[in-house]
C-alpha cells in the first residue's frame, strides 16, 4: 500500500512522537484512573453479596454478581421519600439563588455608579467565610425565629425553608461574582438601544440581558444542583427529623446499631449519586459553553 499523499503528490509527513507528550498522555490517563478507581471499586463491592467478602475477603475473585444490593438498598432507605424531600429543597434554592443573583448581577454590571465594586465584593464575601464559623449563632437563630402556621415546625429549625434560604444565602455570592463578569462581557449597545427605544430597566433585565445569559446560567445551574442535592452539612446541623432530611441522610438507615454493611452503602451511595449525574449529561454543552464564553473578554 502506498503511503497517503497531499494534494500536489508529496507524501503526508507525520510529526514525530515526543518523548513528553508520551508522559503527558501517560500522567493523564493515570490521573483518570486514579479518580475512577474509587468509584469502580464501589461498584464492584456493591454488586457482591456481603457473605462472599466477609468470606473470601474485598480483593478476591467472585463468584456472584448481581444487582440485590441496590435493590435492598432502595427499600431499606426509604429512599423515595429522601428523593422527594430533596426536591423539595434543591429545586426552589436553585431557581432563587439565579433569580436574585441575576438581579445583583445585571445592577452591577450594566449601571455604572460608585458603589457597583463595593456591591459585588460583598456578595461575594460571604462565599469566604468557612460555614462552621457561624453555624453556632446561625443555628441559635434558626431556634429563636418562630413561623407558625409556615412550617410543621413552627420555626425556622427543622424546615425545608431553612435549606432553602441557607442554600441561597451562601451561593448567591458565587452566582452573582460568575454572572456579572458574563454579562459585561455582552455589548453595552443593546442596552443603550434598549433605553432609546423606552424599554424600562425590568424589560431590559427580563426580556434582552436575561435571555443571553442562558449558558451562563444553565453552567451554574447545574453545579448549584450538585452542591445543594450532595450537602450534608447544613441538613445534619439545621434538620432535627429523621423524615424532614435530605437524601444525603437516607444512608444512614442503611447503618445499624451494631452491624454495618458496607457492600449495602456502597450500592446506596451509587444511587443516590444517579440524580447527579442525570443532571450533568441533561446540561454538559450548556455547562461547557457557559464557562467557556466570556472568557477572552479582557
Amino acid at each position: 500500500m502506498s503511503a497517503p499523499t497531499l494534494a500536489s503528490g508529496a507524501p503526508e509527513q507525520r510529526a514525530p512522537v515526543r518523548p513528553a507528550r508520551v508522559l503527558l498522555h501517560v500522567f493523564l490517563a493515570g490521573t483518570a484512573l486514579a479518580w475512577l478507581a474509587p468509584l469502580l471499586w464501589a461498584m464492584f463491592s456493591a454488586l457482591r453479596p456481603y457473605g462472599e467478602t466477609s468470606t473470601k475477603g474485598y480483593v478476591s475473585w467472585p463468584d456472584t454478581l448481581n444487582f440485590d444490593n441496590f435493590k435492598n438498598a432502595f427499600v431499606q432507605s426509604d429512599m423515595t421519600h429522601y428523593f422527594v424531600n430533596t426536591l423539595l429543597i434543591a429545586v426552589p434554592a436553585v431557581l432563587l439563588t439565579l433569580f436574585l443573583s441575576s438581579m445583583v448581577a445585571f445592577y452591577v454590571s450594566r449601571f455604572d455608579f460608585r458603589l457597583n465594586l463595593a456591591l459585588l465584593l460583598v456578595f461575594t464575601a460571604g462565599n469566604l467565610l468557612p460555614q462552621q464559623v457561624i453555624i453556632t449563632p446561625l443555628y441559635r437563630m434558626y431556634l429563636l425565629t418562630d413561623l407558625p402556621g409556615i412550617t410543621e415546625s413552627g420555626k425556622l429549625y427543622d424546615s425545608a425553608l431553612g435549606l432553602v434560604l441557607i442554600h441561597v444565602a451562601f451561593q448567591s455570592g458565587f452566582c452573582a461574582f460568575v454572572l456579572s463578569n458574563y454579562m459585561r462581557s455582552l455589548p453595552h449597545e443593546l442596552t443603550e438601544a434598549a433605553l432609546v427605544d423606552g424599554a424600562s430597566v425590568w424589560r431590559l433585565y427580563w426580556q434582552i440581558t436575561l435571555p443571553l445569559c442562558k449558558p451562563a446560567m444553565a453552567a451554574l445551574a447545574t453545579l448549584l444542583s450538585i452542591w445543594i442535592y450532595n450537602d450534608f452539612f447544613w441538613a445534619l446541623v439545621l434538620i432535627s427529623t429523621g423524615e424532614n432530611m435530605p437524601i444525603t441522610s437516607a444512608l444512614n438507615n442503611l447503618s445499624g446499631q451494631y452491624f454495618t454493611d458496607p457492600n449495602l452503602v456502597a450500592s446506596g451511595a451509587l444511587l443516590t449519586a444517579i440524580p447527579t449525574l442525570v443532571v450533568y449529561f441533561a446540561l454538559q454543552r450548556q455547562f461547557v459553553s457557559g464557562l467557556t464564553l466570556g472568557a477572552n473578554k479582557s
